[in-house]
């Protein structure tokens, strides 16, 4: 099989690499401002394509791996996107975070256009997907599954068939409404202790100890003790996206979000200040006392 990928940023990036070092696949990719530095993938043989279009034509399987849902209706219905030019029985696998009706919608057109359509969304990190290690949540049709999943493995440790057609992405968002929301709720803890000059370390030792241990707490610990942010290279911009697309998720089913609005009220605030580019951990600094007066 060719791969196609449309998205070679934090995440693409290692996941294109992986397709082609472990997987040794031939690749296509979009060339795109956006995208990481791309010597490392042309050096191993991957090629540049000039639109969508000319990645689905190519593609026997085709990853998106872009911001959200926007950027993917653009690629997939635009007057050169993947849908004018895919291959038949192509699958086109969506890596994104998106809003669920959406995927419902783009898979349509894709069927329409002889394809088939599963979303995939990631759950772990860019140093995961540069390691070839990520978990992926997976809605679809099973035997789409199987028809991408020696490509799936070559970067990925877990891939969970998750349920149907956008059941992936309503899980991603369920996901990341819990992750972020406890990442944002200790942010601001560690804030309201360091305004207090409480002892950085004292403070992650008294909450790893009692109730608040937790991945939350070993992705931002780093930067409470020691502000290294690298841990989570995660933009405080698309923290926010997550949570208001979790939002209009519960906006569509009629489900209470009470604490999910608060959250966006919370992300909000740096991303009108201008620091939506922050990593998330940043936000120790950014909920300080004075900081975004």
């Amino acid at each position: 099989m060719h791969v196609g990928i449309i998205g070679v940023g934090l995440m693409g990036h290692g996941i294109a690499r992986n397709i082609l070092l472990k997987g040794g696949y031939s690749l296509s990719f979009l060339d795109h401002p956006g995208n990481q530095p791309t010597e490392e993938i042309l050096g191993l043989g991957a090629s540049a394509c000039a639109s969508p279009a000319e990645v689905a034509a190519k593609s026997d399987v085709v990853i998106l791996c872009v911001t959200g849902s926007p950027q993917i209706e653009a690629i997939v219905t635009g007057s050169e996107g993947v849908a004018s030019a895919l291959k038949p029985g192509a699958v086109v696998v969506d890596c994104s975070t998106a809003l669920p009706e959406m995927t419902l919608r783009m898979a349509e057109i894709i069927v329409k256009a002889g394809g088939d359509y599963i979303d995939a969304p990631m759950t772990r990190t860019a140093k995961h997907a540069h390691e070839g290690t990520l978990n992926l949540l997976v809605g679809g049709a099973a035997a789409a599954l199987e028809k991408v999943s020696p490509v799936l493995a070559s970067f990925t440790e877990k891939v969970d068939h998750v349920g149907t057609l956008s059941h992936g992405h309503r899980l991603k968002l369920l996901h990341n409404y819990v992750s972020v929301g406890f990442m944002t709720l200790l942010a601001e803890a560690a804030a309201q202790a360091a305004d207090a000059d409480i002892d950085p370390q004292v403070f992650v030792n008294v909450l790893a100890q009692g109730g608040g241990a937790s991945v939350a707490l070993e992705r931002l610990a780093p930067y409470i003790v020691e502000q290294d942010r690298e841990g989570l290279p995660f933009f405080v911009s698309n923290a926010l996206k997550d949570i208001d697309y979790y939002r209009g998720m519960c906006d569509a089913s009629g489900a209470r979000k009470t604490v999910a609005d608060g959250i966006s009220e919370a992300l909000k605030a740096p991303v009108e200040a201008g620091q939506g580019e922050a990593y998330v951990p940043e936000l120790v600094q950014l909920f300080r006392k004075g900081e975004m007066a």
